[in-house]
């Protein structure tokens, strides 16, 4: 089997061979990560085959490009991702909202050059610069917002990306609006820390040892 990483690696290059190959030999195992997570009104939403998959090449075509090598925390950060698409399409306001991956679907993806390097193992696959652009950042926070709470990425997503005011935030959190502007003050230090820990490759403290 080729090594996670390289074929990370080739995907983020542009290598829609190596994207194929990604998707067909972790999605079995995705699939039973998100079900297991999911309540019963969303798997019954999302009980197929052909949404994971379509969810996932989705992620992989659009999402930020990521090196890690440990398989075990690549399966991990894409379940997550498929979760948090799906909870998304399935919310009741979902034909309201935009995904923050659509924010930049109109952009041709990989064009900037951005790779994020998850551990020293992936780093060292190849050099990944020493000067941050403005589009790495961006991917950098669009990664650690992936690993937020739910509630967390939701209010995060709606007030920064989609600029709604607090009072249609607080509507669709079913809370107050005092209480929405204090989720949000409280949302963004979780993100700092979230990101903090995704650039110092600290992905098992965000992710846990993933079951095999």
């Amino acid at each position: 089997m080729t090594d996670t990483a390289q074929l990370l690696h080739r995907w983020a290059c542009g290598d829609q061979e190596a994207l194929a190959n990604l998707v067909a030999q972790d999605q079995p195992w995705i699939e039973r990560q998100v079900r297991a997570r999911l309540g019963d009104r969303l798997r019954k939403r999302a009980d197929t085959q052909d949404v994971v998959q379509e969810t996932l090449l989705t992620i992989l075509r659009t999402g930020p490009r990521f090196v890690c090598s440990d398989r075990g925390h690549l399966r991990a950060l894409l379940a997550r991702m498929v979760e948090n698409t799906i909870r998304a399409a399935a919310d009741h306001h979902g034909a309201k909202k935009r995904d923050l991956r659509r924010e930049v679907e109109a952009a041709a993806p990989g064009t900037n050059g951005s790779v994020l390097f998850l551990d020293q193992r992936a780093a060292s696959v190849t050099d990944p610069g020493a000067a941050a652009s403005k589009a790495e950042t961006r991917d950098w926070l669009r990664l650690a917002l992936e690993l937020l709470e739910p509630d967390d990425r939701n209010v995060i997503l709606w007030r920064e990306y989609e600029e709604l005011p607090f009072g249609e935030i607080a509507d669709r959190l079913g809370m107050a609006e005092d209480a929405a502007r204090m989720r949000f003050a409280r949302a963004l230090p979780k993100l700092a820390k979230k990101l903090q820990a995704l650039r110092a490759g600290q992905l098992d403290s965000l992710l846990g040892r993933p079951e095999n």
